[in-house]
């Protein structure tokens, strides 16, 4: 049924068989994804009451106004964009130590021109730290999560006005911390990034100078997971079991070759930020952190952005994550009561639980990633000759993790991948079924069972 692998062919059959049973591909569900004991004691660590002190705290500062007091007077007195920043950056150096230092704690400081949300030029600054991978080769290897720590009231321009900014997005800076504290006390191949930017409310201009520099520097930043609005507003319409993921379809970085390519193999559902939401789905069912994954295939929602999209376009994988409903009468409001309604992004509006739930679902899928071996290298699917069998082939994962592969596939038309095929230690293999009628892709394996992202092929001809 399903094919080569070198010059034993009948071995692909047979092992096929064995698992699926005789008559079918349609059986090959892809297994759970196991779950990492140690990650999932960290999981529990994750504390809603350090998330709502957190929270407060970023509160306290009166406004996070990206254009608001930093100078020492002000950050002394505990009001502005300037003390949130250097608050956020001892939290950071008090996580790290607690590991003994395991947190390289840094900031990255430069000087945004004036434009239509900044009067003047104006110091912005993104706060993170750093837990470096244990594998000489693997630590090169990067994923991070990310929430901005500035906040507006109405007016952007607005120095003075009271802008609390619970939600949008204390409650996503407070899930980098978290995850910073919690996740601290493991060791992982790879490199984590938790980061913490400003300026997003003016234009997303810290999380822009971030991606550039990851990108000019050449990282291989594997994955983003940008929070933003994860406060699950305590609307009666709120559902609390569920929290969306963002993900770009057409990456924004592609070339015109590329954008040809993609739309005449099918391939617009497949980027790398779409894998990564897939992957998070994964993660969700593994660990199942108290709040489900629903993954929304477009970039964000209507007439809004956010961070994620800066890593867009560098060419990363990135996402957001946001609470399923929001209310729009807590953000980007200035305090107050008009007819009843209470305007104005408060602390008692914050679902510290739920933050909590979101918290483990992006600790869980960072620690995944970072564990997990990198993904196969330059993976193709020959497409010379007119043929109904398909034939993958790759290069064996970077970094020396890797002990198997699995093919993934599913119909053109499934959100998810449907069936897995393990192949052992193999870097070709073939399968009796079309490539016209599927979309195929293939991640590598570690002894334990972690898993990288998957890629899929692109054609050779």
């Amino acid at each position: 049924m399903i094919s080569t692998h070198k010059n034993r062919p009948w071995l692909g059959a047979i092992s096929l068989m064995l698992a699926l049973g005789a008559g079918a591909l349609a059986q090959g569900a892809p297994e759970p994804m196991p779950v990492d004991n140690r990650v999932a004691a960290a999981l529990q660590q994750v504390s809603a009451e350090r998330i709502r002190a957190n929270i407060e705290k970023l509160v306290s500062f009166g406004t996070r106004l990206t254009i608001s007091a930093q100078d020492p007077d002000s950050i002394k007195a505990g009001h502005g964009v300037g003390a949130a920043r250097e608050w956020i950056k001892s939290e950071f150096e008090r996580y790290s130590k607690d590991c003994g230092g395991c947190l390289e704690v840094k900031t990255d400081s430069f000087t945004e021109p004036a434009a239509d949300r900044i009067p003047q030029p104006t110091v912005i600054t993104n706060v993170y730290a750093v837990l470096k991978g244990t594998d000489a080769e693997n630590a090169k290897r990067i994923v991070l999560v990310t929430g901005h720590y500035d906040s507006r009231p109405s007016d952007t321009l607005d120095v003075k006005a009271d802008a609390p900014g619970a939600n949008d997005d204390g409650s996503g800076t407070a899930v980098s911390l978290e995850c910073a504290r919690v996740l601290s006390k493991l060791k992982f191949p790879a490199t984590i990034i938790f980061l913490t930017v400003a300026g997003e409310e003016q234009g997303l201009n810290g999380s822009q100078h971030f991606a550039k520099m990851a990108k000019e520097q050449g990282w291989d930043l594997e994955a983003v997971l940008n929070n933003d609005i994860v406060g699950g507003d305590k609307s009666k319409e709120q559902d609390h079991s569920v929290v969306r993921v963002f993900s770009e379809g057409l990456p924004a970085a592609a070339t015109e070759q590329e954008i040809r390519r993609i739309r005449g193999l099918g391939g617009e559902n497949d980027s790398g930020s779409r894998q990564l939401a897939r992957y998070i789905a994964e993660v969700g069912r593994a660990y199942d952190p108290g709040v489900k994954p629903q993954l929304v295939f477009r970039l964000d929602r209507y007439l809004r952005g956010g961070d994620h999209y800066s890593f867009n376009q560098q060419g990363f994988a990135a996402v957001r994550f946001t609470e399923f409903r929001e209310d729009f009468h807590h953000q980007h409001q200035n305090v107050r009561t008009e007819n009843g309604i209470e305007y104005g992004d408060l602390t008692k509006f914050v679902d510290f639980d739920y933050v909590a739930h979101v918290a483990r679902l992006n600790a869980a899928t960072l620690a995944a990633l970072a564990a997990a071996p990198a993904p196969p290298a330059n993976v193709h699917l020959l497409a010379k000759d007119l043929e109904n069998d398909s034939t993958l082939k790759w290069e064996a994962a970077p970094g020396g993790l890797a002990t198997g592969y699995e093919v993934l596939w599913r119909a053109t038309t499934s959100p998810e991948w449907e069936y897995v095929l393990k192949i052992g230690n193999a870097t070709r293999w073939t399968l009796n079924l079309s490539k016209d009628n599927v979309i195929f892709a293939v991640r590598a394996m570690d002894a334990q069972g972690h898993r990288s992202l998957p890629v899929v092929p692109l054609p050779e001809r």
